[in-house]
């Protein structure tokens, strides 16, 4: 009895209450420094683990323009060139304001960085660093983003 309820949950209920992912838009943003290419990783706010820049649609905008956004309040990048279109996408888990799992998919758009500011909104809830794909794809955690790294 417990197996065909076991089996009823994984294949029929399990499915039908799985909310599709939500959609966030993340920014890939790169540099060239002495010949090398290297890419921005900032913190996040909770837990302090290294991400990219990535946040949610913002309306009026497209996915070039939301990533550009993302980048300058997170990361403080003032001015970019953005690819028109995404370079790939991962998917994660956002643990929600209420405690509850998301299951989201972040488009990524790469940006040309073209100048960064000192000072920026989230200056002071995040860290920065430069540093090369190779290494960048070392410190994020989701495979599909450190698969993206590897290959950019």
């Amino acid at each position: 009895m417990g197996t065909l309820i076991e089996k009823a949950w994984t294949e029929v209920l399990k499915p039908l209450l799985r909310r599709p992912p939500r959609l966030q838009v993340a920014a890939l943003c790169h540099r060239l420094k002495d010949g090398r290419r290297e890419v921005l990783v900032i913190t996040s706010r909770g837990t302090g683990r290294w991400i990219i820049p990535k946040g949610w649609p913002i309306p009026g905008q497209d996915g070039p323009g939301t990533a550009l956004q993302e980048a300058w309040e997170e990361a403080g990048v003032r001015k970019g060139r953005v690819s028109p279109a995404p370079l790939g996408g991962y998917g994660y888990v956002k643990l929600g304001e209420t405690g509850l799992e998301e299951p989201c998919r972040a488009d990524v758009y790469a940006i040309a960085v073209r100048e960064m500011a000192r000072d920026y909104p989230e200056r002071a809830e995040r860290r920065r660093k430069w540093v090369t794909p190779a290494r960048a794809a070392e410190m994020v955690d989701e495979p599909e983003l450190r698969e993206i790294l590897r290959n950019f």
